[in-house]
C-alpha cells in the first residue's frame, strides 16, 4: 500500500446546528455518518434560502441533504469496494485504474442529486402547489419555494471529493493541522447564491478531487455560510476551523461534541444566520485540562 491514511472506521464524526438569532426556525439542514461497513465517511450541509420567495426552503434543505447522502453513499461504497480489491490482491493497480472510474462518477454525482432533489420538490408542489397554482418556466415548474444550497464530501482511506452549489464552506485540515479551503472562490458579494431550485443547477457545482497517495487529512469540515460570516476575515474563519480541532486533542471529541452548539451560537451571535457544522476527524484524546473559552471568534 502506498497511502497511510487512517481508515475511515477510526475517524470521529462532528455534528451541531444552531437556528440563527432572527429566525423562527432553522433552514439548515445536515448529515454526518460512516458508510461502507464503517469504511468511508458522507458529509453534507444544506442551506434554505429562508426569504419571502423561498418560504418552502427548509423542506427543500432537507431533500438535497437525504439525496446527496443516497447517492454519496453509492459512490463511496464502489470506492471502498476497489480499495478492497487492492487490498486483496496486495496490488495498487486495481484502485489506480479505477480512479477514472471514479472521477467520471464524481462529475455526475451533482446531476443525479440535482434530478433527484427536482422530482421530488416537482411531486410535492404537484400535491401541494406552492403559489396557489402551478407557475412553469419555459425550462419546467418553477421551484424557486424550495431553494437550497448544498455541500457535501466523501472521504475514504484513499480518496477525499468535495462538492459544493452555492455557498457554503469546505475547509480541510492537512496532516499537520493546516486548514485550506479547496473550494473557496472568495468573499460572498450581496445573498445572492446559486441554488439547486434553478434550471440544470449542476452547472454551477463546484466538485475537489484528491487522491490520497501519502498523508491523508487529518479533518474535514463543512458548513453552511452562517458560520463563515460571523468571523471579519477569511482567516478569522480557518482559524476557528484549527481550533475545533485543536480543543478535540485538548478535551477528547466526546467533550467537544458536548460544547459545540454553543460555539456554534456564539459565532452566530455575530452573523444572525443559522448555523451548521459537520465534521471528521482522526481520532484524538484529551492531552491538557479542559479550558473554558471556545476556539477564536
Amino acid at each position: 500500500m502506498t497511502g497511510v491514511v487512517a481508515p475511515a472506521e477510526r475517524w470521529e464524526l462532528l455534528r451541531g446546528e444552531v437556528k440563527g438569532a432572527a429566525k423562527k426556525y432553522s433552514q439548515d439542514r445536515c448529515e454526518a455518518r460512516l458508510v461502507a461497513q464503517g469504511r468511508a465517511v458522507v458529509l453534507a450541509v444544506a442551506d434554505g434560502h429562508g426569504s419571502a420567495p423561498h418560504f418552502r426552503s427548509d423542506q427543500g434543505a432537507a431533500w438535497a441533504v437525504r439525496e446527496f447522502t443516497a447517492c454519496a453513499q453509492e459512490f463511496a461504497t464502489a470506492a471502498v469496494r476497489y480499495d478492497e480489491e487492492a487490498e486483496q490482491h496486495e496490488d495498487d493497480s486495481p484502485w489506480w485504474n479505477a480512479l477514472a472510474e471514479l472521477r467520471a462518477e464524481a462529475r455526475r454525482l451533482p446531476q443525479l442529486v440535482a434530478h433527484r432533489w427536482y422530482e421530488r420538490a416537482t411531486l410535492h408542489d404537484c400535491n401541494s402547489p406552492a403559489h396557489g397554482a402551478h407557475r412553469q418556466t419555459p425550462k419546467g415548474p418553477d421551484l424557486t419555494a424550495y431553494g437550497t444550497t448544498l455541500v457535501g464530501a466523501v472521504l475514504t482511506r484513499r480518496l477525499l471529493v468535495c462538492w459544493q452549489l452555492g455557498d457554503g464552506d469546505v475547509v480541510v485540515l492537512d496532516a499537520a493541522g493546516t486548514p485550506y479551503t479547496p473550494l473557496y472562490t472568495g468573499p460572498d458579494l450581496g445573498d445572492e447564491t446559486d441554488s439547486l431550485c434553478a434550471p440544470e443547477s449542476w452547472h454551477r457545482a463546484r466538485c475537489h478531487w484528491q487522491p490520497l497517495t501519502n498523508e491523508g487529512p487529518s479533518g474535514v469540515l463543512l458548513s453552511t455560510d452562517g458560520l463563515s460570516k460571523s468571523f471579519t476575515d477569511h482567516q478569522g474563519f480557518l482559524d476557528f476551523a484549527a481550533g475545533v480541532q485543536g480543543r478535540a486533542h485538548d478535551l477528547g471529541m466526546p467533550a467537544v461534541r458536548n460544547r459545540l452548539e454553543e460555539w456554534l451560537s456564539h459565532a452566530a451571535q455575530y452573523s444572525g444566520d443559522d448555523t451548521t457544522l459537520v465534521g471528521a476527524f482522526e481520532p484524538v484524546g484529551p492531552t491538557a485540562p479542559p479550558p473554558h473559552d471556545a476556539p477564536h471568534t
